[in-house]
């Protein structure tokens, strides 16, 4: 372990590194932030202890709440956040013979839906519409709102169309969700920001010029402005690494439109991301006293890996990152588990042997399965010829307070994120 990382480590301060963890829909950020704490929280080679909240405005995330449902019997999965929160753990971290190394982790839970929001920062009102209601024309529960759109009035503005317009795609936008898509663009439609709604999220898509669609586009551009405001905003901003969670394994099961869906959103949320460093030309020791900002490093990763066996786990890592693009030392794809509930066996399926995974579901027992091959690289149309079994509906293992939970490659993620820091 290096001593000394920067000058500021010879000051005798408590340094903070922030890392956003935020993904899609459903793909278990709770979890990940459970375990994460708990994992770090139950190391004995350093001092780790949950910071005091203080003057904060963010909330914070509630990981003795979250352990409390591990350690219950029988144990239960960690209630689903719906809103940004902050989990701060204080390290104190031995290098002897100078003073312990003094690491603010500071962990912040962004609302997959608020992620999906960056793609729009380099989107006119015309062409998000136009690629919205493209996808819109192959889904059925939109046909009552393409009508609306499609019937709209020329030459009027009118408030009550306005409003109409955006409720019924709001409600479209919650319908989408709950049959299992993704790419769900604006994403604070969804999960609105706190306190009023301001005018700017009675917005949806719609074609033609006049005076609504110009409204329209004058809310669009106020959404966007507001996006752009959040991801500079203290609470929000000033990110130094950040962990996308996708759970491509459920996507896989619910067929070629659901996947193909996941698919364009993780690719488009990979796109949008850029990472700001040092020039080539600044040695590192004044980068480290230069306030630059930005992320520096950026995790892929798969989520449920425990619901795979093992041999199959390299396939939906390297199938994240086909997605999402090459892999280099400031971004890596990875597929783990953050709270594992199976364990690997060789089981007899149609008189041959798989390499399958078993765990508890609530009223069966211990329950097996081989959920399907899972490819490395984007499938083609033979792929989904045979369709994948059912994925159990696990339930956690039992963990006594104090205990570190259970995993799959999460030590690998925390290397990745704290390579310099631990």
């Amino acid at each position: 372990m290096a001593l000394i990382h920067s000058p500021r480590d010879l000051l005798p301060i408590r340094h903070t590194l922030r890392i956003g963890v935020t993904g899609l829909a459903r793909a278990g950020k709770t979890a990940l932030l459970t375990s994460l704490a708990a994992n770090l929280l139950a190391r004995r080679d350093i001092a780790v202890r949950v910071a005091p909240a203080g003057a904060d405005s963010l909330p914070r995330f509630d990981v003795a709440a979250h352990r409390a449902a591990l350690a219950a019997d029988p144990p239960r999965w960690p209630a689903r956040t719906d809103s940004v929160s902050l989990l701060a753990l204080d390290l104190d971290i031995p290098r002897p013979p100078l003073p312990p190394r003094k690491v603010r982790l500071e962990l912040l839970d962004y609302p997959g839906e608020w992620l999906l929001d960056l793609p729009l920062l380099a989107q006119d009102y015309g062409s998000w519409s136009a690629a919205t209601l493209k996808r819109l024309e192959r889904r059925a529960e939109a046909d009552g709102f393409r009508a609306f759109v499609h019937g709209l009035p020329a030459g009027t503005a009118d408030e009550t169309l306005a409003g109409t317009g955006a409720a019924l795609y709001a409600d479209l936008l919650r319908r989408l969700r709950d049959g299992g898509l993704t790419l769900l663009q604006p994403g604070r439609l969804l999960m609105p920001p706190p306190g009023p709604a301001p005018p700017w999220l009675a917005l949806f898509p719609m074609v033609g010029s006049g005076p609504l669609a110009a409204l329209m586009a004058r809310r669009y551009a106020a959404y966007v402005a507001a996006v752009r405001r959040d991801l500079a905003a203290p609470g929000l901003g000033r990110i130094d690494r950040l962990v996308v969670l996708a759970d491509i394994l459920t996507a896989l099961h619910a067929g070629p439109a659901a996947f193909d869906d996941a698919a364009a959103a993780l690719s488009a949320v990979a796109a949008a991301l850029r990472w700001r460093r040092a020039p080539a030309f600044v040695p590192g020791w004044l980068a480290g006293l230069l306030p630059l900002g930005g992320i520096g490093r950026v995790a892929f990763v798969a989520s449920k890996a425990d619901h795979v066996a093992e041999r199959q786990r390299g396939n939906l890592a390297a199938l994240v990152g086909a997605i999402t693009g090459a892999q280099s030392a400031r971004s890596v794809h990875l597929a783990i588990a953050a709270m594992r509930c199976t364990e690997d066996f060789v089981w007899t399926l149609e008189g041959r042997p798989v390499s399958a995974v078993r765990g508890r579901v609530a009223g069966q027992g211990l329950v097996g399965s081989y959920p399907g091959e899972i490819p490395d690289k984007i499938p083609g149309a033979d792929f989904w010829v045979h369709p994948f079994l059912q994925i159990p509906d696990f339930e956690p293992v039992r963990l006594p307070e104090g205990q570190r939970v259970p995993n799959i490659n999460l030590d690998r993620l925390i290397g990745f994120l704290l390579e310099d820091v631990l």
